[in-house]
């Protein structure tokens, strides 16, 4: 699928959901791309892209936004406390907040900077042990924890297990969301962003169908 293409089918779904266009943006994830296929997507137009790693997206950037000013990267990848500073100067978003000694780090750092990111809590949906993420049971009191440190939670992010049907990742995902009173939902990937969609999120991350195959990192 071209972006064309992709940002046709999420406007499609929003339609078919009953929602307004335009309340689900795409994040185009541009982890281990070669330069040019991120240069050709932002020449056509695409503003909204995500990396995984501090240093690849450090790497990459910094350059492209002199060109493109109006360019927002969000880091979708884990986050090490260590990297939170370089983190927080180069993301306009950052969607893995998953531990309390994470949200310390960042709310020092904010007083440090004086700004700070836009935050989005990452939910382990599918209590995946090798998945970094907030157990469910948790995600409760682990908001209320980050909301009183003046942090700027913005919403919430989940990647649900391979095997299982999405869906049911989405849906908890938003409940837990409107409960906590917080707009932003950040799932749904190339092969279920429908899905994610048509239960409400307002961040989709699509990566190599817009891109191509990724380039295995040397």
């Amino acid at each position: 699928m071209s972006l064309s293409e992709i940002t046709q089918a999420i406007a499609k779904a929003e339609t078919k959901a009953g929602r307004m266009q335009g309340s689900a943006r795409l994040i185009a994830v541009s982890k281990v791309q070669p330069l040019e296929r991120v240069e050709a997507v932002l020449e056509e137009g695409h503003r909204l892209f995500g990396e995984n790693r501090v240093q690849e997206a450090a790497g990459k950037w910094p350059a492209f936004k002199e060109r493109f000013p109006d360019v927002s990267v969000h880091l979708i990848g884990p986050l090490q406390s260590n990297k939170a500073r370089q983190a927080m100067e180069l993301f306009d978003a950052i969607h893995s907040l998953d531990r309390p000694k994470l949200a310390k780090t960042i709310a020092r750092l904010a007083q440090e900077l004086g700004h700070c990111p836009d935050l989005l809590i990452q939910v382990n949906t599918g209590e995946e042990p090798q998945k970094a993420g907030i157990l469910p049971a948790e995600a409760d009191a682990f908001i209320a924890e980050a909301k009183a440190m003046d942090l700027p939670i913005k919403g919430l992010m989940c990647i649900p297990p391979v095997e299982e049907e999405p869906s049911l990742h989405f849906a908890l995902l938003a409940k837990l969301a409107a409960r906590n009173g917080l707009a932003e939902l950040s799932m749904g990937m190339s092969s279920d962003f429908e899905s994610a969609v048509a239960l409400g999120a307002t961040y989709v991350r699509v990566g190599s169908a817009i891109f191509g195959a990724r380039v295995p990192v040397a």
